[in-house]
């Protein structure tokens, strides 16, 4: 399959993956447990999460369409699908079952990941990674959300 095939595919993929994690949510940052938490000073507005996860899928799936034209191996395989499974499962250990510690462990966990894609498995795509940067960027973000929520509450 060439990069645009790949791309779509993982287009495809990854907003459906959105959907799914915010179908397991439930009503998550409208239930009133989230309402209730003490949160950082510095968490954004609701529709900046909308945006910067729209962004970040499109520079993930372009990224994953280069990587998996140029090296479709069951170790980037793997890779995606153990990236893939902590997305999704995070919203429904935080939002869903309200269990913040480990929605934190899960955010430490996806970003050893991304940095796994970016350094071990984006060698010879040295450009490219640089689509991983918005998705680190921002998973950086919601851990500091995170752990801001575990430790003021």
């Amino acid at each position: 399959m060439n990069k645009v095939k790949f791309t779509l595919l993982f287009l495809f993929i990854n907003f459906s993956a959105l959907y799914v994690g915010s179908f397991l949510m439930g009503e998550g940052p409208t239930d009133v447990w989230y309402q209730s938490l003490n949160k950082a000073p510095w968490t954004p507005p609701g529709w900046v999460f909308g945006a910067a996860w729209t962004l970040i899928m499109i520079c993930f799936s372009i990224y994953l369409g280069f990587l998996f034209s140029e090296a479709n191996t069951k170790k980037v395989q793997l890779t995606f699908l153990l990236q893939l499974i902590l997305n999704v499962s995070w919203n429904y250990i935080f939002f869903n079952q309200k269990w913040v510690s480990l929605g934190v462990l899960v955010l430490i966990l996806l970003i050893v990941t991304l940095l796994f894609f970016f350094v071990n498995l984006s060698k010879d795509l040295k450009k490219v990674r640089l689509l991983l940067l918005p998705y680190i960027i921002w998973l950086c973000i919601a851990t500091s959300l995170n752990l801001y929520i575990l430790i003021h509450n």
